[in-house]
């Protein structure tokens, strides 16, 4: 084992080398260094701002739902290490893959039954990109080749996932004129509990019904958006959305990236319209935060589609694809998930956002207090300090990542009220200094 090096000589190495997510390179920001993590605690390899500890107030970007070094999800993965930590899934197979696969065909909304397993969220997205592509290429439509989505989304960093974000006022503007040209409709009126307008839905069906012939999917992030702005909208726009793609063949993706399993008080957040996408992305808490998986749910009609066309495969096969320590940890996170109360749980940490963070609503520049599930966000009227904003939140002792105009907290499950209040402490502290 190498002498382990200091806090110094780690940030040293690190500003010379390690290029973060969303930074310039060097960095111009330190990173605090983290020495382990248990529970919602990370631990800090020296102090900041007074403090050693700093309750998670992101599940690690939505991911670490059990939170930190889970005895159930430590055990799944050394006993996966002792059989074997990978091997390739270009023909052979294994247990924890396949449990996988028919695990999440039972828990997803019906006819969604078959699962491409992917390296991450936005692969995920490309993958579901590349199905219908590739279905109404195999069903004599090559023509059909374009997405339809709303302004204000977010589905990845990677390639098609960027032509499907908002292209104005996003990080991915710098790309507008190499990227597809997709179909945006306006953002969707705000507000989860908010009456459904009819003028809107008039116009996501009058823009399908418009772009129906080279439409081959709408993507959108149901219920959430996320990373886009942290709005919430209307169920009822997702309904609109299945009849329209119904009556002019057009298939419906659905991101669940963000919102699966849990995180906006119904497993996935489609339940909240009852319908159900032609093809489903999940990640993030899909390994409960331990290891980088997604997988691309799709129907049979999907599925026979593209194996009926020319090219009767679907061409994509990453390196680490159904990785046995992945999968293995994936369904045990799941299995801990549905093998407790999530949903009071979720709904515990959701009264605790909206009484914590209601004083925020009276602080100067705050334009905005919502809350939806295990999801608190508050919205300011100008650009977010980052530096102040994060000062301020450690200083509580709780680890936030604002971005754009927003402080907002995805707690993990398992956080007691103690530090859901103290997360709200911290999101208000943020946005004032912010």
């Amino acid at each position: 084992m190498p002498e382990p090096l200091s806090p110094a000589g780690l940030r040293a190495l690190d500003r010379a080398h390690v290029w973060h997510p969303y930074g310039p390179m060097p960095g111009r920001q330190e990173p605090l260094v983290v020495e382990s993590a248990s529970g919602v605690r990370l631990r800090l390899a020296e102090p900041a701002h007074g403090q050693h500890e700093l309750v998670d107030g992101m599940s690690s970007w939505w991911s670490a739902v059990h939170g930190y070094n889970h005895p159930v999800l430590n055990e799944a993965a050394r006993d996966q290490l002792d059989r074997m930590s990978h091997v390739m899934f270009g023909g052979l197979t294994h247990e924890p893959a396949v449990r996988l696969a028919a695990r999440l065909v039972e828990i997803t909304p019906e006819p969604l039954q078959h699962v491409f397993l992917a390296d991450s969220g936005s692969v995920s997205v490309e993958v579901a990109v590349k199905m219908c592509l590739q279905y109404w290429r195999s069903a004599g439509r090559p023509a059909k080749q374009r997405l339809l989505t709303w302004r204000g989304g977010y589905h990845g960093d990677t390639w098609q996932p960027m032509s499907v974000c908002d292209p104005e006022g996003g990080m991915h503007e710098l790309w507008s004129g190499a990227l597809p040209r997709q179909v945006f409709a306006d953002e969707p009126p705000a507000g989860f509990d908010a009456e459904p307008d009819a003028a809107y839905a008039t116009h996501l069906r009058e823009l399908i019904a418009h772009h129906a012939d080279e439409l081959a999917a709408v993507i959108v992030e149901p219920v959430v958006q996320g990373a886009g702005g942290m709005r919430f909208h209307s169920p009822a726009y997702l309904r609109v959305l299945r009849e329209a793609c119904d009556a002019h063949g057009v298939l419906l993706v659905f991101d669940e990236i963000a919102t699966g399993f849990g995180r906006t008080g119904r497993l996935f957040a489609a339940e909240h319209a009852g319908v159900s996408p032609d093809v489903m992305c999940v990640g993030k808490a899909l390994t409960g935060g331990y290891l980088t998986m997604a997988a691309t749910l799709c129907t049979t009609a999907v599925a026979e589609g593209i194996s009926r066309g020319e090219v009767p495969v679907l061409a994509h096969g990453p390196t680490f694809m159904g990785n046995p320590l992945a999968s293995a940890v994936a369904c045990a996170s799941i299995e801990l998930l549905l093998g407790q109360d999530w949903e009071q749980e979720v709904k515990r940490i959701g009264a605790g956002l909206r009484d914590g963070l209601a004083p925020a609503g009276d602080l100067p520049g705050v334009r905005e207090v919502r809350v939806l599930g295990a999801i608190g966000v508050v919205q300011l009227d100008h650009e977010v300090d980052m530096e102040s904003a994060t000062r301020a939140a450690v200083r509580e002792g709780v680890w936030l990542r604002p971005f754009r105009d927003l402080v907002y907290t995805m707690p993990p499950y398992v956080t007691g009220d103690d530090d859901v209040a103290r997360i709200c402490r911290a999101v208000c502290a943020a946005a004032r200094e912010g």
